[in-house]
């Protein structure tokens, strides 16, 4: 377990643990929008597919502890990660030259992670660990955009998202070593058609209900 250990501590580790727990999450991003878009069938097909879900028990359970430990060991690691760069390189570059492919997801990463870290926790607290003893998920989801301040934070954050997984997607498999001249244009277009699914996708789904209000 020893070369284990020392090889996930290395940089390369580091990066391997980034990719795959990334990966873990665009796989979660795909079934959570799949979820969210039957609210477009009307509150009833709304509650009943959260009704589903809560009547899995132990698999919703089993499975959202091990999304908590994949975000744990994401954020710490791509913490670790910026703290690295941050030491190898104090003092920014005083033009910064966009080589190299740079874009705006792959020089925005540590920042917009930061932001969806403070959405995910305000996204819990409001939709996720909350009463619904005597309400449904749909009455949560249309008091909560009932507000349009929420409206537009969530909309931000899912712009946000998008431009986090523009980068991190096809990054992760660069990462895991899929990486060639004949498929990373298409990686690089399946991020960038991915980013655009999650963003309209989620995006969308705040502004439809609080017109529904």
């Amino acid at each position: 377990m020893n070369w284990l250990t020392n090889t996930l501590w290395t940089s390369v580790g580091k990066k391997l643990i980034m990719a795959v727990t990334g990966l873990c999450f665009c796989c979660f991003l795909t079934l959570h929008l799949a979820g969210n878009l039957t609210i477009f069938g009307g509150k009833d097909y709304f509650n009943a597919y959260a009704e589903h879900l809560h009547s899995l028990g132990p698999i919703i359970t089993l499975f959202e502890s091990g999304l908590l430990f994949f975000a744990v060991i994401h954020v710490l690691t791509g913490a670790f990660l910026f703290y690295q760069n941050f030491r190898a390189r104090p003092v920014r570059y005083s033009v910064n030259k966009r080589a190299g492919g740079r874009t705006l997801g792959s020089a925005t990463m540590p920042y917009t992670g930061f932001i969806l870290l403070l959405f995910v926790i305000l996204h819990l607290s409001d939709f996720h660990f909350v009463d619904k003893t005597h309400t449904t998920i749909f009455q949560i989801v249309s008091n909560a955009f009932a507000n349009p301040g929420y409206v537009f934070v969530y909309t931000f954050a899912m712009i946000v998202a998008a431009v986090h997984v523009s980068h991190g997607l096809w990054s992760a498999f660069q990462t895991l070593g899929v990486d060639h001249p004949k498929y990373t244009p298409f990686l690089r277009g399946l991020s960038i058609v991915f980013s655009l699914i999650v963003g309209i996708g989620f995006g969308f789904i705040p502004v439809y209900v609080s017109l529904l209000v």
